[in-house]
């Protein structure tokens, strides 16, 4: 995802810190309900590739309560995943690998990062089109080992109903300033789902009308 649109906290504004450790205010919010959904839904142990870590806020506090994940983020963007390695660094955990360099939203990357037990997103589809989103679904879904899990954090329509009003608000904003992107329904993502060959599992509701979707990878024969 190449896009810079000038968003509000609650899409991905990180505050740069003096020691190279960006903050994001939303990780902040959400971070202990999404560590919640991982230790409940998926793998405890494993390899996990988290797509577009951001500021790194996730990655250090998902690797400290899922000490059996061996944490791979990545982000688009050199000054976030800087951030990624500083927060590592800070956080001094061995199970977090160095951030590397992935665009998830384009062609091919499930073929080279493959085998893994978790692919995480936060966050992310509500800020791509719907031709980025089912890219990355597919890919992730090729990248995923058998039985490997697919979760994917964030605002999502209820199929044409919007949670709230400032969901609705929000999602005008976002299409005022791109109309390719906005809100996707969790009922069409866990059909590209379905579509990538994943099981799609019932969401779990987080806080602040956010859902997680969940999605299986068929365990091998």
């Amino acid at each position: 995802m190449s896009r810079r649109l000038s968003l509000p906290d609650t899409a991905s504004v990180a505050i740069p810190g003096a020691d190279g450790r960006m903050h994001a205010p939303s990780a902040l919010r959400n971070a202990e309900a999404i560590c919640a959904v991982i230790r409940e839904r998926g793998p405890a142990a494993g390899r996990a590739l988290e797509i577009a870590s951001g500021t790194g806020e996730h990655a250090v506090r998902i690797a400290a309560c899922q000490p059996g994940l061996d944490w791979q983020p990545s982000d688009i963007d050199a000054d976030r995943r800087a951030s990624i390695d500083a927060w590592t660094a800070h956080a001094g955990l061995p199970n977090i690998r160095p951030a590397i360099a992935l665009d998830a939203c384009a062609p091919g990357w499930g073929a080279v990062q493959d085998g893994y037990d978790l692919i995480f997103a936060s966050n992310i589809l509500h800020l791509v089109s719907v031709d980025e989103a089912q890219t990355l679904i597919r890919e992730a879904a090729r990248a995923l080992a058998p039985a490997g899990v697919l979760m994917i954090y964030g605002p999502f329509r209820r199929g044409d109903r919007f949670a709230s009003e400032g969901d609705a608000t929000f999602h005008t904003s976002l299409v005022a300033q791109d109309s390719a992107i906005g809100y996707k329904s969790a009922e069409e993502v866990e059909g590209w789902m379905r579509a990538a060959g994943l099981v799609a599992e019932p969401p779990a509701e987080m806080p602040a009308n956010n859902l997680t979707v969940v999605a299986r990878k068929p365990a091998a024969p």
